[in-house]
């Protein structure tokens, strides 16, 4: 699996072209949602969107009127800094990601999103042990499509903290 380290001004990982294929898909995924699939009836969207006043829906409505656009487009521009900085798989040979700081902090604000999305998904709560419920996962079925969203969602949280030790390295 791939680590982000320092070197000068730059946070570099090399990645396995797998690696790069998942990245892709999930960063498209959440563009995905936040464009052709936005709608605040799915518990993602009120996840990544959550009611700032939940016992005002008026208060709730207005803040979003003045705010939802510039954060909706924010959260669709840090998922198009993954996919921007992500080499082309078409070789076949994965490569190397090299971020500034900015790049750096849209990517954590983006996996961030991915692993919101994912968590909600996959039914994630605060106390959930991960490691068990991928146990648990595998245990009544290897090669189920839980099996592999926990191992993303998983791999997802790694790169997180990855590209964090990084930064304040």
């Amino acid at each position: 699996m791939s680590m982000f380290r320092r070197q000068g001004d730059r946070y570099v990982a090399t990645f396995a072209v797998d690696e790069v294929r998942v990245l892709r898909k999930v960063a498209s995924e959440v563009v995905g949602l936040l464009t052709d699939g936005f709608d605040h009836t799915d518990p993602v969207v009120g996840r990544l969107f959550p009611e700032v006043y939940p016992d005002d829906s008026a208060s709730t409505a207005e803040f979003r009127r003045y705010t939802e656009g510039d954060l909706k487009t924010a959260k669709i521009d840090q998922a198009g800094a993954i996919l921007a900085a992500l080499p082309d798989e078409a070789g076949g040979a994965g490569g190397e990601v090299r971020l500034d700081a900015e790049a750096a902090e849209a990517w954590l604000r983006a996996l961030n999103d991915a692993r919101l999305a994912m968590g909600v998904r996959l039914e994630i709560k605060d106390g959930t042990d991960l490691g068990e419920e991928l146990d648990d996962a595998v245990a009544e079925d290897p090669s189920s499509s839980r099996v592999f969203q926990l191992s993303v969602y998983a791999y997802l949280g790694y790169l997180q903290e990855s590209l964090l030790n990084a930064l304040i390295d």
